[in-house]
């Protein structure tokens, strides 16, 4: 069979996503590989469809039980023998396994890094046919990463005691620098490196002032009434308390964070994907482990402490292609507190943190595109002018008044300061600060001294961030002195005006994005959640999340084609040959009497 047969036999898709075929190739021809794939991508594909094609069991290396578990119910929920090992088995259950291994009849096996590189088990993996090893998330291996685990350094020994074995490293989130990492880290031979593209178009991204935390938040939530979705806290002190204050107002929200017990974590987490509650309420520690595909709005309650750590948390959002709300609420205080935890870190990680960190300021801060700010962060570029999915392209925020007057101002203060001082310096004279230090320098004496002295010091500060982000300033050596370029001097003389931002208290109405109205072109609302509540139906009757029977987009196809027959059954996106057998008749049926009771109504009307 080839590789679209057993994709569309298996997980009922008629076509491929961008790079899967070729990264799938990569396995095939036994070729290592490094694969940089968005969340949503269907980088699980790019080793799970081959592993079909391959002898022997394929062994994926995955770093939480969590998402072991998710993965292989999904496996097997399309008919893959798959299985895991972690410490969640008992022996008994552990040693069935094994046998399984020892005998052949798994296709695709998850481990833990630590379990895999102990002595005893290369030894057993030794004794059957491995095809290939697949490391997923794969950037852990890298002081770079963002999420570096040292454990997954000892990964290098699988090329010297399988060295006729491929290995594949997979990730979602991997600079340039990160990419080279991997490869050097696994002692990858000659790998294919494949990168797709980093944007997410049918997620919204929007940032802004965090004024009033829990009316923002609660506003947000309650565009997504009964969808999943997850609020990113920065302290578990505002977990608890943003959980506790959203479940007082009614809503089925429950936190998650490391000082809670493992058994209350695991039961939350478990409720969140079983759709027993709507919101988690979380630290970074829950996440990584969720392969939930319906999840439609993420919110970081708190600035994340990197453009990593951002990418990879609202790639929580929308892993169905359909679109997704991420809003971004942030503060100074937010970067305060991270600049305390960087502060205690080894010479060496505290400076590649602080750099990370000042990137994270900028883009919160930026009035460029936010999907373009992405993909450049990560070495891409977006051809389009307008994404239409982003606070600035949908023209959410208001602009302000005779911002060519207020870049010179700014920009002026710079070469005033002959461009040997910072941001935050620059501020204070902008400002009229009384400091000691700025009387001393004389900077007191300045023309631009107190030109900005009727503006918030933290718009002050915005406006410069802007202005870097737009290219009229930049940061120049070890100490990230500011300096007017080229453009900023064409500012300076009239020649062209910067976009900067007004104060956020006046910003326009919300826009529509274009993914949300693409998304529900054709759809049934009404059917779309009755089929809602069969699958959930389903999935407690078979005891696995709701998104392992449907996900979303599924779904909204359903209810788009309507479908009453096996034949139309199988022309839904996503819906495979065991699917159809499994639940075609029960799904088939609710559209069947969708259209008779909507028929039935139409007649009385008429």
């Amino acid at each position: 069979m080839s590789l679209s047969g057993i994709l569309k036999q298996y997980w009922g898709f008629d076509d491929f996503r961008p790079l899967q075929r070729e990264a799938m190739e990569q396995v095939v021809s036994d070729r290592d590989s490094v694969v940089v794939l968005p969340t949503g991508g269907g980088k699980s594909l790019c080793f799970q469809a081959p592993a079909l094609l391959k002898s022997g069991t394929a062994v994926v290396v995955s770093p939480l039980i969590s998402l072991m578990k998710d993965q292989v119910d999904a496996l097997r929920a399309v008919g893959i023998e798959a299985s895991f090992l972690n410490s969640s088995l008992d022996r008994t259950c552990f040693r069935a396994v094994e046998d399984d291994l020892r005998a052949g009849r798994l296709k695709i096996l998850y481990i833990a890094p630590e379990r895999l590189v102990r002595d005893d088990f290369l030894a057993l993996l030794e004794t059957v046919d491995v095809p290939f090893f697949a490391v997923d998330e794969a950037h852990c291996i890298s002081m770079w990463g963002h999420d570096f685990r040292p454990e997954y350094r000892a990964l290098r020994i699988l090329g010297d005691r399988f060295p006729r074995t491929s290995v594949h490293a997979y990730t979602a989130t991997a600079t340039a620098h990160v990419r080279r990492d991997i490869a050097r880290e696994l002692g990858l031979r000659d790998p294919a490196v494949l990168v797709g593209c980093f944007d997410r178009p049918n997620l919204v991204y929007k940032a802004e002032r965090r004024s009033d935390r829990m009316g923002q938040i609660r506003s947000i939530l309650d565009r997504h009434p009964s969808e999943s979705s997850i609020v990113y806290c920065i302290r578990r002190k505002d977990v608890d308390q943003v959980a506790a204050s959203l479940a007082s107002k009614g809503y089925r929200a429950l936190p998650y964070h490391a000082g809670m017990t493992d058994e209350d974590r695991k039961e939350n987490q478990e409720a969140f994907v079983r759709e027993d509650a709507d919101i988690i309420v979380a630290t970074v520690a829950f996440g990584m482990g969720i392969d939930k595909s319906n999840v439609r709005c993420v919110i970081h309650a708190g600035a994340p402490k990197s453009l990593e750590h951002y990418q990879q948390e609202t790639g929580r959002a929308g892993r169905d292609g359909l679109e997704a709300e991420c809003r971004l609420l942030y503060s100074g205080g937010d970067f305060r507190i991270w600049r305390l935890f960087i502060d205690e870190m080894e010479p060496e990680a505290r400076e590649i943190a602080l750099r990370k960190l000042n990137d994270m300021y900028a883009y919160c801060t930026g009035l460029s595109c936010r999907h373009r700010s992405l993909s450049v962060y990560f070495g891409q570029d977006l051809d389009q002018e307008n994404c239409g999915a982003c606070d600035v392209c949908l023209g959410d925020l208001k602009l302000a008044p005779e911002p060519m007057i207020l870049g010179q101002k700014i920009l002026s203060c710079v070469v005033r300061l002959r461009e040997m001082y910072g941001a935050a310096y620059t501020v204070q004279v902008l400002c009229g600060s009384e400091q000691e230090i700025v009387k001393q320098r004389g900077h007191d004496a300045l023309s631009t001294y107190g030109l900005l002295e009727d503006e918030r010091k933290r718009s002050v500060r915005d406006w410069i961030e802007q202005l870097v982000d737009q290219g009229y300033l930049e940061r120049r050596g070890e100490y990230g002195v500011l300096g007017v370029t080229a453009a900023g001097w064409r500012v300076l003389k009239g020649e062209e005006a910067p976009r900067l931002l007004e104060a956020p208290e006046k910003k326009k109405p919300a826009s529509v994005a274009r993914a949300v109205i693409e998304s529900w072109e054709g759809v049934d609302n009404d059917l779309f959640e009755k089929l809602r509540g069969l699958r959930l139906e389903k999935a407690r009757e078979l005891g696995v999340p709701a998104f392992i029977v449907f996900g979303d987009a599924a779904l909204r196809d359903m209810a788009r084609l309507k479908p009453t027959s096996p034949a139309d059954f199988l022309n839904v996106h996503g819906v495979g040959q065991k699917k159809c057998d499994d639940f075609g008749e029960a799904f088939t049926a609710a559209v069947a009497e969708h259209l008779q009771s909507s028929k039935e109504s139409g007649a009385e009307l008429a």
